[in-house]
């Protein structure tokens, strides 16, 4: 009786990784072996990446914050303080976005916080 090698599912499993390579360099999109290395460190990188986004934007949120509240006569974190003492309960990421697209209503958020 002739070795059974599983034909359908290898040749898949082999389909499926050439697909996710597809637009890498060279023998990294053509050859089995090695896209298949490329494609595992890409998905770790993907991984370590969608952590180190979270904190890219956080930092970038806070610059912003920054930038906006020194131009109003304070830094970021007295106001940061204020909003504390005052309990208003508004992220960074929602007052970056003010401070970035509509600098009136961040104005007016610093000016409830500073009296």
């Amino acid at each position: 009786m002739p070795r059974a090698k599983n034909k359908v599912a290898s040749h898949r499993r082999k389909k499926r990784i050439l697909k996710e390579a597809k637009g890498y360099w060279g023998a990294r999109s053509k050859v089995y072996t090695i896209a298949k290395n490329s494609v595992e460190k890409a998905g770790q990188h993907a991984y370590k990446h969608r952590r180190t986004k979270k904190r890219e934007f956080r930092s970038l949120w806070i610059i912003r914050i920054n930038a906006a509240s020194r131009l109003c006569g304070t830094t970021y974190s007295e106001l940061i303080n204020f909003l504390n003492q005052k309990n208003v309960l508004i992220n960074r990421k929602t007052l970056a976005d003010l401070a970035y697209n509509n600098m009136d209503a961040f104005r007016e958020i610093v000016k409830f916080v500073k009296s």
